[in-house]
């Protein structure tokens, strides 16, 4: 079982890339945001976003376990998370996307409060709820941005 808890957490082992592999994660979500997106109801966005945490959670602390060590570099579905987070429900053009990659990468990098406690919960909770936090901020603040500047971030 913690075979299946890795694959997933490292969303299938994307997560081992020698370079990065946050950063990967964050881009290969965009994908993932890229369906749902498609999908096009708003439902399915945030139960998108819901099962995104739950599993995260099962599977990052399976992962943990697997790995013999605490919030393992491999996991990046918690990067999801926050991808999808920041990106949801906004109607984000291509340049609007990248944007909220950047802000979720630095949010992500300094973990302002109380993110940055978050961290230290136990298990995959640590693991996840931090990048959720992070992704609320990205998304706040490019909600923030599409306001001052709407003809250059929205869809």
């Amino acid at each position: 079982m913690n075979q299946l808890a890795l694959f997933i957490a490292s969303f299938g082992y994307l997560g081992f890339f020698p370079v990065a592999p946050g950063t990967a994660g964050s881009l290969a979500a965009l994908a993932l945001f890229a369906f749902v997106r498609w999908i096009g109801m708003p439902a399915f966005e945030i139960g998108t976003i819901v099962a995104v945490l739950a599993i995260g959670i099962w599977s990052a602390d399976g992962a943990e376990r697997a790995l013999g060590r605490k919030d393992p570099g491999p996991v990046v579905i918690d990067e999801v998370l926050g991808m999808l987070i920041t990106l949801a429900l906004l109607p984000v053009s291509l340049t609007g996307v990248l944007v909220g990659f950047l802000l979720f990468r630095l949010f992500d990098v300094v973990k302002p409060y109380p993110a940055g406690r978050m961290e230290h919960l136990p298990g995959g909770y640590g693991i996840m709820l931090d990048d959720a936090m992070a992704g609320l901020y990205a998304h706040l603040v490019l909600r923030l941005c599409m306001w001052w500047m709407p003809l250059w971030l929205i869809a």
